[in-house]
């Protein structure tokens, strides 16, 4: 039931959400988890007596444990509502029940698409598909869209000119399309929103913030300002977001394990998250008045790369909204709403490193005052998820110097096989749950298998996503500790536009950024050789990653085999079988012309 507050409806007798129930029961499962890996690992690694060395390894696998089981149990929660809910978007939102499905747009929405050097007419195709959508709603007048550029090569910027003028004399409504250029990069993509939030003050009441690469429908725009609107406390509504069709081999298997991965695990924090749940930076809406008054990012103290402008911007906004009183929600459905996947493995790992710094420079603001309990906790966990890979390093690195210095009459009673291949395969059984868990939901519900080519075709896409993922990881795992430690020296990384077009990458370009990992990989392989033959077996999955990585990078980016698994459907999405008119706009507002 509402009732209506001048134009906008208010929420009243929204279902009372005992997130504290939830939060505990969250942490109970993690907790249990913990005690009982600790207590095998602590048998196996126990075994023959213990030395400092062993002590380590217990701690170090403790240290990087809690956050790789959130990850699953995020992703069991979110199975058992998506198998249980009717409606399980609604049931972790319940926002949701107060928004009409239809209504009338009673705000003003900018639609901000920040840019720095970013393909001119994949961008513009982009925007142009999603004016073209608005223009043909009821309420196109309610809504602006705002190209923020931060581009300073002279080409870009004169490329980016010339598109935009062509595109206004398309879309001649005044004010509807605006083009604005910094001067300069100050503060980055955080530090452009922030200006045009500032001056856009009172003139709009919500701001729809995209990424270069975003793109969403009309309808999806819709349903967030309608939700903004029936609840008044809302100040940031994120979207699901989902790849869209790629020509990569790489983005296709990424974005299809993604796809399944990310609705589990997204239903599963929308539960016992709720009003204190995630942003992106992206794809979302913001009701622009308490983002102005409550979010605006400070100067972290010292120099780069932990100090200076966040970088990050997006889970710091999250905790200074909702320490101002305002929900963050997420919608945990998949609804038009899309973006674009690295297109190979080194581009993957730049992209990854932009966040590993940003993250990390939460360690300046976690103990921040003013913030909520949950606000804090978001920040060390974006922390802990680039921590986790230089741990787990330090974890390996320490089980190699202990069967270096091991030495003496074997123990006297054997060694309990039986728990190492437990946990050994529990570990894997972890990692992979939210994947597989999303697989398995498709499969149980009639009829969606069919949007993916099939139950067979899907196993298959599953399948090949299980093997990209061993590979992938360890190679992850190298560079994230290559570059936490960097960072203690200075490195940084460019803030500059990704790679979002699949190209041909030589052998030399991959040794060029994988060697750590080829030599991580030999460096393990022989040390075990010589030491613990045995344990070869077990490092089997993380030393042929590592051997591998670059003809894998190789084969993955270039176009044949991303050919050859478009032909055969092979990790193919919904959208590639059923695609969204968007989807067709944009392929052919990009097509060059003859």
């Amino acid at each position: 039931m509402t009732h209506t507050v001048g134009t906008i409806a208010r929420p009243e007798n929204r279902p009372r959400e005992d997130l504290v129930a939830r939060r505990l029961l969250v942490l109970a499962l993690n907790l249990a988890s913990v005690a009982g890996l600790a207590f095998v690992m602590a048998r196996l690694i126990g075994f023959g007596g213990w030395s400092w060395l062993q002590a380590l390894i217990l701690l170090l696998f403790l240290a990087g444990l809690p956050w790789t089981l959130l990850a699953f149990w995020n992703s069991v929660i979110g199975f058992v509502i998506l198998r249980l809910a009717r409606d399980p978007a609604g049931y972790t939102n319940p926002a949701l029940g107060a928004t009409p499905k239809d209504g009338p747009i009673v705000g003003r929405i900018a639609i901000c698409l920040p840019v720095r050097h970013e393909d001119v007419a994949g961008v513009v195709a982009r925007l142009e598909a999603m004016a073209e959508e608005i223009e043909a709603c009821r309420w196109h007048d309610r809504f602006d869209f705002h190209l923020l550029s931060d581009s300073s090569r002279p080409e870009v910027v004169a490329a980016e000119e010339q598109a935009f003028a062509a595109l206004a004399l398309r879309h001649p409504r005044p004010g509807f399309l605006n083009y604005r250029r910094r001067p300069t990069n100050l503060g980055f993509k955080a530090g452009n929103l922030r200006e045009f939030a500032e001056r856009a003050r009172g003139r709009y009441d919500f701001m729809v913030v995209l990424d270069a690469d975003s793109l969403m429908s009309a309808a999806a725009i819709l349903r967030l300002v309608r939700a903004m609107q029936a609840n008044p406390t809302l100040g940031i509504l994120q979207t699901l977001v989902v790849g869209q069709p790629a020509d990569s081999a790489f983005a296709r298997i990424f974005q299809f394990g993604m796809r399944h991965g990310m609705r589990t695990h997204t239903t599963g924090i929308a539960w016992w998250q709720g009003s204190s749940g995630p942003y992106w930076g992206h794809n979302a809406i913001v009701r622009l008045e308490p983002f102005v008054a409550h979010c605006r990012l400070p100067t972290l103290p010292g120099r780069p790369p932990l100090g200076g402008p966040v970088l990050s911007h997006d889970q710091v906004e999250a905790a200074l909204m909702r320490a101002a009183g305002y929900e963050v929600r997420v919608i945990a459905d998949e609804f038009e709403s899309w973006e674009e996947n690295p297109p190979s493995l080194p581009a993957f790992i730049t992209r990854d490193l932009r966040w590993c710094q940003g993250n990390l420079q939460y360690l300046k603001l976690v103990g921040r005052s003013g913030l909520r309990a949950m606000g804090r906790f978001q920040l060390a966990n974006a922390i802990m998820m680039y921590l986790g890979a230089p741990l787990w390093v330090l974890m390996l690195a320490a089980g190699l110097g202990l069967a270096l210095v091991r030495s003496g009459p074997a123990p006297a009673s054997p060694f309990p096989t039986d728990l190492a291949f437990a946990l050994y395969f529990g570990m894997l059984g972890i990692g992979f749950a939210p994947r597989l868990l999303g697989v398995l939901d498709i499969l149980l519900q009639p009829g969606q298998p069919a949007r993916y080519g099939g139950a067979p075709r899907l196993l298959a896409g599953a399948l090949a996503d299980g093997l990209f993922t061993l590979m992938v990881g360890p190679a992850m795992m190298i560079a994230q500790a290559r570059f936490v430690v960097g960072l203690v020296f200075g490195r940084r990384i460019t803030w500059e536009a990704q790679k979002r077009v699949g190209h041909h990458i030589s052998p030399g370009e991959a040794w060029r950024g994988l060697w750590p990992q080829l030599a991580f990989g030999l460096l393990l392989g022989g040390t075990l050789a010589i030491t613990a033959p045995g344990a070869l077996p077990w490092a089997a999955p993380t030393l042929l990653a590592c051997g591998l990585a670059i003809p894998f990078t190789c084969i993955t980016a270039g176009e044949r085999l991303g050919r050859w698994m478009v032909r055969r459907r092979l990790c193919a999405i919904p959208d590639e079988y059923d695609e969204a008119p968007i989807l067709q706009r944009v392929k052919a507002l990009a097509k060059p012309a003859d």
